[in-house]
């Protein structure tokens, strides 16, 4: 039973990574020191991407649910729990660049655009 809800909590988790490297940039708006850790996240996210690599809480989540009695399954975070919600079709290495470039360019836009809210700030402060 630990196990299983180890497993489920490593999901709640992977799952807030992947909100926070995605619209984490939001944030910024209250607590700008956040960037520290939320550009190494969107880096890490799109890199994951670009690479076709396995997040490494996926297997930790596949041995705590093997642990926990219940069925690992063979794909990463995003093909698993994300993409059956988003998309009916299965993860292609094209569909991950894809989502890699979709993190950074969300990000792009909401740094520029809080780029630019402080140089309107400063501009109008003169």
């Amino acid at each position: 039973m630990l196990y299983r809800i180890l497993s489920d909590l490593i999901v709640i988790v992977h799952l807030a990574f992947v909100l926070f490297a995605v619209f984490g940039g939001f944030l910024l708006l209250k607590w700008k020191r956040l960037a520290w850790l939320h550009l190494p996240a969107v880096l890490w996210a799109a890199l994951i991407e670009w690479a076709g690599w396995v997040c490494p809480l996926t297997p930790l989540e596949n041995r705590l649910r093997a642990l926990g009695g219940g069925t690992p399954y063979h794909t990463d975070f995003i093909e698993h729990y994300l993409l059956p919600i988003l998309y009916p079709a299965r993860l292609t290495r094209n569909l991950q660049i894809i989502l890699g470039l979709l993190v950074v360019l969300i990000n792009l836009g909401i740094y520029g655009w809080l780029w630019w809210r402080a140089r309107e700030e400063r501009v109008s402060g003169d």
